[in-house]
């Protein structure tokens, strides 16, 4: 049964919410165990009102707590018992098999490359994340917010990577389609990095590279891979879910306007919700740092219990499908 570490102290809503979407994941899944981090006495007052499996969910106690406006290095290095440290570290120990937080974002990324440690062989962990498609397939576009400034190399690295996670993850039967981030689909097009890419992604054995694929494409569902250097997928993601909430409010708006629209809404409110769940990116889960000796899933600031239940299933679907285990045989 799969352990896994829960930053119950990161993110706007904790612990509430985190716990919330704990006990909720226990209930759909039952391959995991759950080990939350934070303060013991305040956890164990917000379970009690929960009704769940008290073998499956253990506290651990910890004193300090990483806030958003802090310096992610400075952060992972002074505070040992903050909730996020002390569950990397159970990573690292293989005291679980992956941490899932809403905490800071980068001391997060930070925490995870200098505690637990890349894979040998793999030179930079990309964010990676699935993305609802128009086709209603996914697309897991990679990197999001981890590595800027990095060279044709690490973009091959992170195709290869991009692909083991979709086979083992998604069970693709056939290799996945894997395609670069630039700005026309022309192969001459794009800046150095694209262009220095390009070649050695043609040349890549364990990858099926397919070509450019142009920012308006992403969501298209031509490819199941997107790889891009970190501003850049960062830069898409965000303007993903900006438009997305932009298109939201302008429905409610035109919904409540006036009585004909309001009777409207209440018509056609099952189907636009069924439709509209597929630019809820938080059904897919979080975003996972590839490549390293343990898993990282990152969820929203924000998130509520539906996404941390979804992100806590996807970390035991991970461990469960010994992709890590995978990713060190490739990169031998």
């Amino acid at each position: 049964m799969s352990i896994i570490a829960v930053d119950a102290m990161g993110g706007d809503f904790a612990p509430d919410e985190i716990i919330s979407g704990s006990v909720e994941s226990l209930k759909q899944g039952s391959d995991h165990r759950i080990k939350l981090f934070g303060r013991e006495d305040l956890l164990k007052e917000k379970l009690s009102a929960f009704d769940y499996d008290k073998n499956r969910i253990e506290i651990v106690n910890t004193t300090e707590v990483i806030s958003t406006a802090e310096s992610p290095v400075n952060a992972i290095r002074t505070k040992k018992d903050s909730s996020m440290v002390r569950g990397l570290t159970a990573v690292k120990e293989k005291g679980a098999v992956g941490l899932v937080s809403a905490g800071n974002t980068g001391a997060l990324l930070a925490g995870g490359q200098l505690i637990i440690g890349r894979i040998k062989g793999v030179n930079r962990a990309p964010l990676a994340n699935l993305l609802p498609t128009k086709n209603g397939k996914n697309v897991l576009m990679l990197d999001l917010g981890a590595n800027v400034d990095i060279k044709p190399l690490n973009i091959v690295q992170f195709a290869i990577l991009g692909t083991i996670y979709m086979q083992k993850y998604l069970k693709l039967g056939n290799l996945p389609k894997v395609g670069i981030i630039n700005i026309g689909a022309e192969e001459e097009k794009g800046n150095a990095l694209v262009k220095d890419s390009f070649p050695l992604l043609k040349e890549c054995k364990e990858i099926n590279f397919v070509g450019s694929v142009e920012f308006s494409d992403v969501l298209k569902g031509d490819v199941d891979i997107a790889v891009c250097e970190a501003f850049v997928g960062n830069a898409i993601l965000k303007t993903i879910e900006g438009t997305a909430d932009f298109l939201l409010k302008i429905l409610k708006n035109a919904f409540m306007a006036n009585t004909k629209t309001k009777i409207g809404a209440m018509l056609v409110k099952k189907e636009l919700k069924n439709e509209m769940k597929i630019l809820d990116i938080s059904e897919y889960g979080g975003a996972v740092l590839l490549g390293l000796n343990g898993l990282v899933v990152k969820v929203h600031g924000s998130s509520k219990h539906s996404e941390v239940k979804n992100a806590i299933l996807q970390a035991a679907a991970f461990d469960k499908n010994g992709i890590n285990k995978v990713i060190e045989e490739n990169f031998k």
